[in-house]
């Protein structure tokens, strides 16, 4: 077998922004082995793409999108596509270290392989390293959206749906109270029926603000609350108890305290009657298997950077089906790639309230050419095979 080569030279990189202003970085491709092989090779692609509003959440405060999408094409050239986003703050997951994981390992294993067996394939690639879960995400999804293409049908079709339109939420940053109701009267003037509202900045005056809202948009927009971890077990049930006692009508508050602290999510589950979202709670199947042992939430939202993949996804869905809970799909601030993908499994497999998928909706321009859009407060899914990206823009 060949060694690694990158565009023909070793550590060879490029750069250069499209009219839109994204800057797309180190397009690399990874070849080993002949041409006759089904996988021929990968590429991998640095994007870092202008929001056209601040994203703040109790965590931090993005105004790009850094991510790495992942390209597997095949001895025909057709390509697959994937996506890694860098969250440091949720995941650890960077874009150098998603790139290396594909690079070094993830490459070496798929190519020359078959990808129409996608099944062991993407058994190797979870297999194939431990955490990483952003990278084998980006890799899982390039081998569904590939196997797609080859069978000339949607993602969503070959994951077993018809729909073309998955409705979603939209995020409103965390601010002031003036601010988050001037967002929300706008957010509710294009046609968006579910706003999710970033609170945990300040549990003294979350409540100010939640009242804002409301107030802004009237009583038949709903309303959902992501403290991001912000608050502490206590803080959380006062400010939550306190929306109750308002009857400021709030559909869910996701993820009140630390991912970590399960003891804390069930205490506060126990006590208030919004139902509770785990989110930075639930990575993998052992997670959630804890949370429901626990009886620590009431609703989970699977995301296809945290589990490793559309694969674990669904099996993340559908064990929290069985066992009573709600369920979302969220994403993390991800272009039309990850978002198509997710948004796709919700049109295959369902979700029992409005995913979170308007992370792409932030972008000033697209960094992929064709793929998913937004019209209507839904994700539009492309009639092509897989999820409709021709190429990095």
């Amino acid at each position: 077998m060949h060694s690694p080569l990158i565009d023909g030279k070793a550590g060879a990189t490029a750069s250069w922004r499209d009219g839109g202003g994204t800057a797309v970085r180190g397009h690399d491709r990874i070849a080993l082995g002949s041409a006759c092989m089904s996988i021929s090779h990968i590429r991998t692609h640095r994007v870092s793409a202008p929001l056209h509003t601040p994203f703040v959440t109790a965590l931090r405060r993005a105004t790009t999108v850094e991510t790495l999408i992942v390209e597997i094409v095949d001895a025909d050239g057709r390509s697959g596509f994937g996506e890694a986003p860098q969250v440091w703050q949720v995941t650890g997951a960077s874009v150098a270290g998603s790139e290396a994981c594909v690079r070094e390992l993830l490459a070496p294993l798929l190519t020359g392989r078959d990808p129409d067996d996608l099944n062991a394939r993407c058994a190797e690639v979870r297999r194939a390293v431990a955490g990483n879960e952003a990278a084998k995400g980006a890799v899982d999804t390039a081998l569904h959206d590939l196997a797609a293409r080859r069978l000339g049908v949607p993602l969503a079709r070959m994951l077993g749906g018809t729909a073309r339109r998955v409705p979603t939420d939209v995020t409103l940053s965390a601010g002031a109270a003036g601010e988050l109701a001037a967002a929300a009267r706008d957010r509710a003037a294009e046609g968006f029926t579910v706003l999710k509202v970033k609170v945990g900045t300040d549990a003294v005056t979350d409540l100010s603000r939640v009242r804002h809202v409301r107030e802004a948009v009237g009583p038949d927009v709903r309303i959902r609350l992501d403290a991001n971890q912000g608050w502490t077990p206590r803080d959380a049930v006062r400010v939550i108890r306190g929306i109750e006692d308002a009857g400021l009508d709030v559909e869910l508050v996701e993820q009140p305290v630390a991912g970590r602290d399960l003891d804390g999510l069930a205490w506060v589950s126990d006590r208030v009657s919004v139902p509770i979202l785990a989110d930075e709670a639930v990575f993998g199947v052992r997670d959630l298997v804890e949370v429901i042992r626990r009886r620590a939430a009431d609703m989970v939202n699977v995301k296809l950077a945290k589990c490793g993949g559309l694969g674990p996804a669904r099996t993340l869905l559908e064990l929290a089906a069985a066992h009573g809970m709600g369920t979302v799909v969220g994403s993390m601030m991800e272009t039309q790639v990850g978002i198509g993908a997710a948004a796709s499994l919700v049109a295959a497999v369902g979700t029992t309230a409005i995913s979170d998928l308007d992370a792409a909706w932030w972008l000033a321009s697209s960094p992929v050419q064709q793929g998913i859009v937004y019209a209507d407060a839904a994700v539009q899914l492309s009639d092509t095979p897989g999820l409709g990206v021709s190429a990095v823009a």
